[in-house]
């Protein structure tokens, strides 16, 4: 047994020692020269090494990649309630688009077009006259264009009697146009006005829509407006 043991003891020490004596005084500038051994034991180290930075970096691009899907998720969950309570409600929802789509063509219809303003700038002339009121000033501005519409100002003063104003006021407010009334300044006509003589200046506001090469004109110039 001891004779057994101590022959394994003298092949053991004796491969070993061979080994180590394949890598000892290696040129490094000569791998091709290099015994067996420690060639495939230097390709072995290249390709753990290889294999560990690939490893590495597919895993830092991967991690980088889920937490940017894990930041999405709350809001693809929002959006998804959002989309299916649309999904449920879109019979209502479609109902209601429609009644604001008639209550936005009443209101264009109280719009009047170009060839009709100077109908509606007599009737709130006529309104006025048709109080007893007389008319100190009534000044058509410059028209504004706004996105789809346009707006006219018109700056009038009139003079008479109280309760006819504040009547002339709400003939105004019931035409089948729309007409606001802004800044609103009411005096005594005089100094020494008597029977209840009043003087109301006013900036009235009547708007009318855009015929099409006014719509046209207003994107050209919101595109020229973009950077």
């Amino acid at each position: 047994m001891a004779t057994k043991s101590s022959k394994l003891n003298i092949d053991l020490g004796a491969s070993l020692e061979g080994l180590s004596a394949q890598f000892r005084e290696l040129n490094p500038r000569e791998p091709g020269q290099w015994p067996l051994i420690p060639k495939v034991a230097a390709w072995v180290a290249t390709a753990l090494a290889v294999l560990f930075v690939g490893w590495i970096l597919v895993l830092s691009d991967a991690d980088a990649e889920l937490q940017a899907e894990l930041d999405r998720e709350p809001a693809l969950k929002a959006d998804y309630k959002n989309k299916l309570a649309q999904a449920i409600n879109l019979s209502e929802l479609t109902k209601q688009k429609q009644q604001v789509q008639e209550y936005v063509t009443q209101l264009e219809r109280q719009l009047p077009g170009k060839a009709e303003m100077d109908a509606l700038l007599s009737d709130i002339n006529q309104a006025g006259l048709g109080r007893g009121l007389q008319f100190e000033s009534f000044k058509p501005g410059q028209v504004v264009i706004k996105d789809y519409y346009a707006e006219l100002p018109i700056a009038i003063k009139v003079t008479g009697k109280y309760h006819d104003v504040g009547a002339f006021a709400g003939d105004i407010a019931n035409l089948s146009r729309i007409v606001t009334l802004h800044n609103l300044v009411v005096v005594p006509a005089t100094k020494d006005a008597s029977g209840g003589a009043l003087s109301m200046e006013a900036m009235a506001r009547t708007y009318r829509y855009l015929d099409p090469a006014e719509v046209a004109e207003v994107k050209r110039n919101a595109v020229k407006a973009k950077p």
